[in-house]
């Protein structure tokens, strides 16, 4: 199925138009997300790949999708909608988008082996990689708040989306009521919700997902 989806994304892949690639700006660290990989080539020079992606695009489109574009030294060299697979020497770049942000940037080789791009040192994902360069134990600690935050948010959704659930007529005249055991004040649940969207956002900068935190917390 990963291979069939691959294969899907490939296709998808659309020539580029040789414009030059827009510098990042200091307002676009949420809406935007500039991934950098640098690839050997056979007269001993380097070539830059930029993976450049939109994060706006998604809610101006029919189908809620992004899309993602591909520089080959500074200039377009393809597009696709995401999720996406782009070809380059060696392997593919493979691009995938989460509810709240990048879940996926990956340089794939051809025997499988597979490492995250560079992000543009400016961005929100390049200053939180610096942070982790700099202050491990600090970035470590922030790591496992997000993920605490998500479990809590979602140990405590399931219960009440099980009590909604057995409101419906034919579940409730099949198996009779459930009250869930949680009951939260607004405010409380408000504040949880806020802390797992943080969470989500700061495990998109680390291009970390999980598909049952992240998509349900």
């Amino acid at each position: 199925m990963h291979e069939w989806r691959r294969r899907r994304a490939a296709k998808r892949v659309e020539p580029g138009t040789g414009r030059e690639l827009k510098p990042f700006r200091w307002w676009q660290p949420f809406s935007r997300s500039l991934y950098s990989l640098v690839l050997g080539r056979d007269d001993g020079h380097q070539a830059v790949y930029v993976v450049d992606v939109p994060h706006r695009r998604r809610f101006w489109a029919n189908d809620g999708k992004g899309t993602a574009d591909l520089y080959l030294d500074g200039r377009h060299q393809a597009a696709a909608k995401l999720p996406a697979v782009f070809p380059v020497p060696g392997g593919t770049i493979e691009v995938a988008e989460s509810p709240f942000g990048l879940k996926r940037c990956h340089y794939v080789t051809a025997a499988g082996d597979e490492r995250p791009l560079v992000p543009e040192h400016t961005s929100a994902e390049g200053r939180r990689a610096h942070l982790a360069r700099r202050h491990p134990a600090l970035s470590r600690a922030i790591s496992v708040t997000s993920v605490v935050l998500l479990l809590i948010s979602v140990l405590l959704l399931i219960p009440q989306l099980i009590e909604v659930a057995f409101k419906l007529p034919p579940v409730a005249a099949r198996f009779g009521a459930f009250v869930s055991p949680v009951s939260l004040p607004a405010w409380l649940n408000s504040l949880l919700g806020i802390g797992a969207v943080l969470a989500s956002v700061e495990r998109a900068l680390r291009l970390r997902h999980n598909p049952f935190l992240d998509t349900i917390g």
